[in-house]
């Protein structure tokens, strides 16, 4: 009995002094974890930082011209004409000499920049001043047909058009003046 005694006072004893480990969960990563898994505030604040600050971006003058921006000329432009501007979207293909002596948008076949809404404006000019012209020459001969003005016109006005200008041939098509 005695032996029995023992072996319950030693199997009560026993769960006190056995017991299971303590666990400790941590729900964030070591200094050292977090430079090991790319955690790096600092550099990634420097570089967000990097990202957004303003800067200009570097364009070729043929991608601002694609953009629709006329770039600055390097001479300035003053004393130029309307003719000058005229004669500057022939020889760019931009406006073509039609062969009813109006300009005429050509548009897809421009070189080097695009029409700006100035260059429109002064085609309609010169169409509208030409049409007056030819009305007032119809004053000065009222038995000529309309059409012959119109021709004669510019058959003389074609000897002027700037070497290289686009223009359109009798058949219709389009080609650079020779000169």
């Amino acid at each position: 009995m005695k032996h029995r005694g023992l072996l319950l006072l030693a199997a009560l004893a026993a769960p006190g002094c056995i017991r299971a480990p303590e666990i400790v969960m941590v729900d964030r990563a070591t200094a050292l974890e977090e430079q090991a898994s790319g955690s790096f505030k600092d550099v990634e604040r420097r570089l967000a930082r990097a990202g957004m600050s303003p800067r200009p971006v570097p364009l070729t003058p043929n991608q601002l011209e694609e953009l629709g921006l006329q770039p600055t000329p390097l001479v300035e432009n003053i004393g130029r004409t309307q003719a000058d501007r005229v004669d500057e979207l022939l020889r760019r293909h931009c406006v073509g000499e039609g062969r009813d002596g109006l300009l005429v948008d050509t548009r897809r076949h421009c070189q080097a920049g695009r029409l700006s809404a100035d260059d429109v404006a002064l085609v309609e000019r010169v169409n509208r001043a030409r049409l007056q012209l030819w009305q007032w020459m119809r004053t000065l001969r009222p038995s000529a047909p309309e059409e012959s003005l119109r021709r004669s016109w510019q058959q003389v006005h074609a000897e002027g058009v700037i070497c290289g200008g686009w223009v359109e041939s009798a058949d219709g098509t389009w080609g650079e003046k020779k000169c």
